[in-house]
């Protein structure tokens, strides 16, 4: 499945839940989060360069990029976002599991 069908599938699961929108075609091409999921109008995960990128406290990213499992997300300017993560494409974490942190902790709902 490619990083584009695994976003929308991920899309799917949360479509529904309280508070949550986005997905594809929600703000212009091209533009910062074109395509992410937001809650109450903030995004907790979207897909750059087909990669999940999700929003988790400062801590949480840095035990996941000990882990091997990413990077912290650098959004082109040369200056990584302290509470966002991007995945390796290869790494087992679960897209939604990993969804579901970034909601929780941007929602206030964890």
């Amino acid at each position: 499945m490619s990083p584009d069908e695994r976003f929308e599938a991920l899309r799917m699961v949360f479509q529904g839940e309280p508070g949550v929108a986005g997905g594809a075609g929600d703000a212009p091409k091209g533009a910062f989060g074109a395509s992410a999921l937001k809650v109450d109008g903030k995004i907790f995960a979207m897909l750059a360069q087909g990669r999940l990128v999700v929003k988790v406290p400062r801590e949480r990213v840095s035990a996941l990029v000990e882990s091997g499992a990413g990077m912290q997300f650098d959004p082109g300017h040369g200056r990584p976002m302290r509470e966002w993560f991007s995945l390796d494409p290869g790494a087992k974490n679960s897209w939604e599991e990993l969804s579901r942190e970034a909601l929780a902790f941007v929602g206030g709902r964890g």
